[in-house]
């Protein structure tokens, strides 16, 4: 959406409920630990060991052989870390459960998760991808850089179904982008796909605002530093997905080496717990200032997506970087998803790796500002904000004005 003139609140519980029956709110609190307290516990266990002892050598064998077949995590207990941990464990089954998927692959970073998907579809001779930009920078790198040997074809929703080859092993989108947030219709691309896999980057939405997988997609990805861990002390990425495809991606984990440590399971985990609550009130927040900013005549231009979220992107008249530079309570840096705000200037970090043409081709400009909207108080919030807007020209209106004029 743009110029924040309408939005939509983020969803009830009632939407999204977990194949038990729970609404998502109860899930993000108890998933992974539903057996805890049988176990006399109410805190999840940090397992950090990554081996384990077996006298039995002929069943290690056993479950190795097995493992090297489907992927499927092992039966009894662990066999050394990179083949999984039980503290990680925990969160990817918390996350599929949030997902509403049949499992999830947890890895060192976005990055690796994306990785570890175009590996599976290449080791199938399915180097192809069809992706709609805008992506995340470093995602569009990959792809165009064919640095995993893949080939891509760039087109806009519409155009999907006509850019599939029979060697296409994956269509790409990001719903809100980064950095415009622009939105997709997920289930027409969805259909559009056939039976090509559909993976959609789900960082900004988190599955408080959207679960793909409801909509068609069979790959739902999550920068988890972002919203997932949600305080800026966790490096993560993960992939739900249907179990036969986990089975791939634990395979590509094992021999990669991409894992996830068990102390960021453990953060992701409790990051979860309070995901509903922490999203809910930014996007709150970035509702507010996305209004305020759109009746703002120092502000060219504001998207703020039709779904909601704690994202706001704004163009301004004057010097971008004189805006970075003027903050005080916000921090300039990049990331997102925070309890605090953050705020950056995409064309020369996120998304410098674009070449240029193609970066402003797919609305990402020169003028435009990158907001991840935290959890303080939105007035002290756009006082910040409004400083490092400079002076003010002529007929712009107070905050509580501009507020009252955004639909």
């Amino acid at each position: 959406m743009d110029s924040a003139r309408t939005h939509t609140s983020p969803p009830d519980d009632a939407r999204f409920t977990a194949p038990a029956g729970r609404a998502l709110a109860t899930e993000a609190v108890h998933a992974g630990r539903d057996d805890l307290a049988a176990q006399g516990l109410h805190a999840p266990p940090i397992d950090l060991s990554t081996t384990y002892p077996s006298y039995d050598s002929r069943g290690e064998a056993a479950r190795i052989d097995a493992f090297a077949a489907t992927g499927a995590e092992p039966d009894g207990p662990p066999v050394y870390g990179r083949l999984g941990n039980p503290t990680v464990a925990r969160f990817e089954t918390a996350l599929a459960r949030l997902e509403g998927t049949e499992a999830a692959v947890a890895f060192a970073s976005g990055m690796a998760a994306l990785s570890a998907v175009l590996l599976v579809r290449g080791s199938m001779g399915l180097r192809h991808v069809v992706a709609v930009r805008p992506l995340y920078g470093c995602s569009d790198h990959l792809l165009t850089a064919g640095l995993l040997g893949s080939e891509v074809t760039w087109t806009d929703p519409a155009g999907v179904a006509d850019a599939l080859r029979p060697d296409t092993g994956l269509v790409l989108v990001e719903s809100p982008a980064n950095p415009t947030l622009a939105e997709v219709d997920l289930r027409a691309v969805a259909h559009a796909c056939g039976s090509v896999p559909l993976l959609v980057d789900n960082t900004f939405a988190t599955p408080v605002l959207q679960r793909p997988a409801e909509y068609g997609a069979r790959l739902v990805l999550h920068s988890a530093t972002k919203y997932l861990g949600g305080h800026g002390d966790v490096l993560a990425g993960v992939v739900a997905c249907d179990e036969e495809f986990a089975g791939r991606l634990r395979q590509v984990r094992f021999a990669t080496g991409g894992v996830l440590h068990p102390l960021a399971g453990y953060l992701l985990l409790r990051g979860l717990s309070t995901l509903p609550v922490r999203v809910r009130a930014a996007s709150a927040n970035a509702a507010d200032l996305a209004g305020r900013l759109a009746a703002d005549p120092r502000v060219a231009r504001v998207h703020y997506p039709r779904i909601g979220g704690a994202m706001v992107s704004f163009e301004v008249h004057g010097d971008p970087h004189a805006v970075i530079a003027g903050v005080r309570l916000i921090t300039p840096a990049v990331s997102l998803g925070s309890v605090d705000t953050l705020i950056q200037h995409p064309a020369s970090i996120s998304h410098r790796i674009v070449d240029a043409d193609d970066r402003r081709g797919a609305g990402v400009g020169d003028r435009l500002l990158r907001l991840s909207v935290g959890l303080e108080d939105v007035d002290d919030l756009w006082a910040d904000l409004d400083r490092a807007l400079g002076e003010r020209a002529a007929g712009a209106v107070s905050p509580r004005e501009a507020l009252s004029r955004a639909d």
